[in-house]
Formats: structure tokens, sequence, C-alpha cells
């Protein structure tokens, strides 16, 4: 068996990681609440073995759902008010929508929510196997030129671990109003274990408006919904 590596793997990361100067309200939610619901041990330095995430101590035992790149937060927000019976972890690099994100936590009082302010990658790292009962994939970087569709979630770099760390029967959603993005998805998906459910124009019951799909309504493109089961 080959030992884990103890210290951070050389990783391409093409996307923004911050934009235009926070506010100083943002910049207090993330001095003042971010260390609080960030699960410690994503950290390199922190868990160097990389040892699993303690998720029973971190939700209680309750079933763990997964958010990647959450945008500015009101999907995640949304699904942790409306399901207080479920432990959401949010991944998302871009430190401006973490900010917008905590602020929304605050507004909401949710309390079952964590934070993984980085790449998803080397959250996965650390996530027990078969550990998650549904993802989200909603509204990602198109990364719109032919060659750099490789930069996209939906190839095996990511959906690999993805599927590990899902549990059999799970759901995975994935939203995007980029038809090649539907496209690449529809081929990536189920090589990786999964079997697509669903797939059309109209959302999920538990759906709630995010303000990527509110700017792809009004450039007049038309958002596409895809849900996946991971296979037993």
């Amino acid at each position: 068996m080959t030992d884990k590596p103890t210290h951070a793997p050389w990783r391409n990361f093409y996307g923004r990681r911050k934009g235009h100067n926070l506010r100083q309200s943002q910049e207090a939610y993330l001095a003042e609440d971010l260390a609080r619901l960030s699960p410690g041990a994503v950290d390199w330095e922190v868990n160097p073995g990389r040892a699993p995430l303690d998720l029973a101590g971190l939700f209680g035992g309750r079933p763990v759902w997964l958010e990647v790149g959450f945008g500015g937060g009101e999907h995640l927000v949304h699904q942790a008010a409306s399901n207080p019976d479920v432990g959401i972890i949010g991944a998302e690099p871009y430190i401006n929508g973490v900010a917008m994100l905590l602020g929304k936590i605050r507004e909401a009082g949710v309390s079952n929510l964590a934070v993984h302010p980085g790449d998803v990658r080397d959250l996965f790292d650390v996530l027990p196997d078969a550990s998650i009962s549904r993802a989200f994939l909603l509204y990602p970087d198109p990364w719109p030129k032919a060659r750099h569709h490789r930069r996209r979630f939906v190839t095996p770099e990511h959906l690999g671990p993805l599927a590990r760390v899902m549990a059999p029967g799970s759901a995975f959603r994935v939203a995007t109003d980029i038809p090649d993005y539907v496209r690449q998805t529809l081929e990536e998906v189920p090589p990786a274990g999964f079997d697509l459910k669903d797939e059309g124009g109209t959302p999920w019951d538990d759906w709630i408006s995010t303000r990527y799909e509110r700017k792809a309504l009004r450039e007049g493109r038309t958002p596409h919904y895809l849900t996946f089961r991971r296979k037993s």
C-alpha cells in the first residue's frame, strides 16, 4: 500500500480566488465566523496525514450533503434552513462568495453548515468513502472554449473522487445553462459510476432560483437540470 502524501500536492487551479475588495462587514464575517465553520481537518498543515473528517462529530450523525461551488450561497443556505436534519458542506474557492455566504448564514441563523473555502479536491481527500447523501453542482464555471473543457468539474479528475465519497443510491444534481456543458455532463458522469435519472428544463421541487439562473434567463439562455444516482 502506498503511503498517503504528507504535503499538499501541486494541482492546477484555474478559477479566481478573489475579486473586488470586500466590504468591512464581509471582512468581519471572514475574521469572526470562517474558522468556526470550516472543518479544520481539510487543512494540509492541520491534517498532513489526511485522516478522514469526523462527520459524526461535525454534524451529530446527520446525513451529509455537499455543494460544489456555492457561488453567493443562497441555495446552500436555503437547503440548510429547509433541512435542519441534514448537515451540509459547501466548497468554494472564491473568497468573495465565501464572505457572501457567511453573511447569509448569520441572517438565516442556520447551524447545520460547514464551509470549505478552497479547492474541493482537498475536501475530497478527507471525506470518508460513501459519506455524502446528496451533492449539488449548480451553474459551474462553463469554461466555454474547447481547449478549456478539461478544466470543467465534469471530468474524471473530479468525478472519480466524487463517486468515491457518495453513498450508493445518492443523488447528484447538476444545473447549467450551457448546452455544451450538458453534453459533457451526459458523456462523463455515467462512466464515473452514476445512472441518469432525469434531465430537462424543470427545476427540482425544492429549488430556489440563484443569481446565476436569473442572469441566464435575462440573457436568453435556457437552464437545464439533470439528476444522477450513484450506482450501488
